[in-house]
């Protein structure tokens, strides 16, 4: 190992847009045992399945429709 490592050529991390943010979110129950229950079936941990879902919503700019 150096004893100096020279940085002045660095770079910012290019997948720093890319990391994800822990956060609470309170949801319905029933919404909660659907993920979960998806979970047991491919082997997904839940809160993977849930990231997937919302960020297929936010790619596709899907839209609520309220009646």
């Amino acid at each position: 190992m150096r004893e100096e490592y020279d940085f002045s050529k660095s770079v910012k991390n290019p997948y720093i847009k890319k990391l994800k943010k822990p956060i609470t979110i309170e949801m319905e129950i029933d919404v909660f045992k659907y993920f979960k229950e998806m979970s047991k079936k491919t082997d997904i941990p839940y809160p993977t399945l849930i990231n997937l879902y919302l960020k297929d919503c936010a790619t596709s700019q899907r839209t609520l429709h309220f009646s």
